[in-house]
């Protein structure tokens, strides 16, 4: 993942498609980002995600390809090979993977895991805001991807990487992709439930492994989660940044699920901080 001081919060072929996807990060602290859970299938980490509330994590369609027992998700935790005593893994009850996911940069990439049983709050285990699907994220906005990314490449005890993007628009995003194509090849077409982010020069990017984390932004007084890792072309390659699953475009399909989520505005956010998240002030990202 990325760099910069980060917000305290309580709250010629083809290149390869990277379904999950930090280059250039930061390791981050315990309890500074208390919504990321590590979805481990069969006990090795395959994904990342987000707790949206105490009984249910959002994350990527494309992490499901097994037999639901053999997940499990792991909460509070910081350092993988070093979990700590306030780490808590819990099965799985069920997964809602969007009807409209199908496959490889598709729409829907995006799924509702239901945890078997609810999770106890604590200073590392915290959900994060949904955003209202009215609320903007305009190009240029600073947010933060975090994931433990490629762990091959994340030397023990793999702590959590974070790494600051900037928003792209989604015209800007789809001329990037068709930038340096190859002769007769389709070029990815960047849909209106997905949000880019990331830098057109590379270098820094999420990557394999952070798939279905977070990219969450500061709206307000309140972070909240802007988009879900979802895919792009490599890691960190020049003209190809990351796309995410745009979240505001899924409000009611997840309000379908957990009538009783909260979906705050733009104005409610300047006043409101989540429920058990809080800002340090003199970390805030400039």
């Amino acid at each position: 993942i990325l760099s910069l001081p980060v917000p305290s919060v309580f709250g010629c072929n083809p290149p390869p498609i990277s379904l999950n996807r930090i280059v250039k990060g930061q390791d981050t602290v315990p309890g500074e980002f208390p919504w990321q859970i590590s979805l481990q299938l069969n006990k090795r980490h395959v994904c990342g995600g987000s707790l949206i509330s105490d009984e249910w994590v959002i994350t990527a369609a494309h992490c499901f390809y097994q037999d639901l027992s053999q997940y499990q998700v792991l909460l509070g935790v910081t350092q993988l090979s070093n979990p700590g005593p306030q780490a808590c893994c819990l099965g799985v009850k069920q997964v809602i993977v969007n009807p409209t996911y199908a496959g490889q940069t598709s729409s829907g990439d995006i799924a509702l895991v239901q945890l078997s049983r609810r999770v106890q709050y604590s200073d590392l285990i915290l959900p994060i805001c949904l955003p209202d699907a009215s609320v903007k994220f305009p190009p240029g906005k600073v947010c933060w991807v975090t994931g433990w990314g490629n762990l091959l490449d994340l030397p023990s005890p793999q702590t959590l990487q974070k790494l600051q993007v900037p928003i792209i628009d989604s015209r800007t995003c789809g001329e990037l992709y068709r930038t340096n194509m190859g002769d007769g090849l389709t070029p990815r077409i960047i849909k209106e439930d997905m949000i880019c982010a990331g830098f057109a020069e590379g270098l820094k990017d999420a990557c394999k492994g952070d798939s279905g984390g977070p990219m969450v932004c500061l709206i307000g007084h309140s972070w909240v989660l802007a988009g879900i890792v979802s895919w792009g072309e490599g890691c960190a390659i020049k003209n190809r940044p990351g796309v995410y699953s745009r979240l505001t475009y899924y409000q009611n399909w997840i309000h379908r699920y957990i009538p009783d989520i909260q979906f705050p505005g733009q104005e409610s956010m300047e006043t409101l901080i989540c429920p058990g998240i809080r800002i340090s002030l003199s970390t805030l990202p400039v």
